[in-house]
């Protein structure tokens, strides 16, 4: 699933891209480290009817797909606005859920709204969508970890939101220091480029 943002109503899809909708599907996001997903997707991987780690790695979406086309013209701008965003801190706090469907890491970062705003800005999807997408003022960054759209039932999300909460994922923040392109490829989102943050000095980063 990219778990992202749209449709937050928990009787449709639950911050869930449909991938009927289109052709070709982009987002664009922050990926914890490498041990934080590798441990994020152990995780998941307890309940055997989650194909969420299947669709998609763990991310925090900063960009759904409203706007971001096919042609892919809107890459140029976003590697602008990347090379004057500062790397800032972000860390993974809280088990949460949308209703009974999705069960997420809540986000805790001083820069990420502001990244997402610029993005969005700069790439002027239809307000319409970007409304459908839980966008700018409706954004709320998170880190799914399952759903009931892949293939969790209602119990299992409980049980999986109750061993999170009882220290089962427990992170320390760390640096973002780039984002993630994308891609819908063969039924599942695939990296198709990395493009890094402004470098910054450690003592400096918030």
């Amino acid at each position: 699933m990219p778990i992202f943002e749209g449709f937050r109503d928990a009787s449709a899809k639950s911050l869930i891209i449909d991938v009927n909708q289109s052709s070709v599907e982009y987002f664009i996001a922050i990926v914890p480290p490498k041990r934080y997903t590798e441990e994020i997707l152990e995780f998941q991987k307890r309940w055997s009817r989650n194909t969420l780690p299947d669709f998609v790695e763990p991310h925090v979406t900063v960009k759904s797909q409203a706007g971001l086309n096919e042609d892919e013209c809107w890459i140029d701008s976003i590697k602008t606005i990347c090379s004057t965003f500062p790397m800032f801190n972000l860390s993974l706090k809280g088990v949460k859920s949308f209703g009974n469907s999705v069960v997420y890491l809540g986000v805790e970062s001083h820069r990420i709204n502001q990244l997402h705003r610029k993005i969005v800005e700069a790439i002027h999807p239809d307000p319409e969508i970007s409304k459908r997408y839980y966008e700018l003022d409706l954004y709320e960054p998170h880190l799914t970890l399952g759903s009931t759209e892949y293939g969790l039932r209602e119990m299992e999300l409980a049980e999986m939101a109750n061993f999170a909460s009882n220290g089962f994922l427990d992170f320390q923040p760390f640096i973002v220091n780039s984002l993630g392109i994308y891609k819908l490829i063969k039924n599942r989102y695939r990296k198709i480029q990395e493009i890094e943050l402004k470098q910054t000095d450690p003592d400096t980063i918030i």
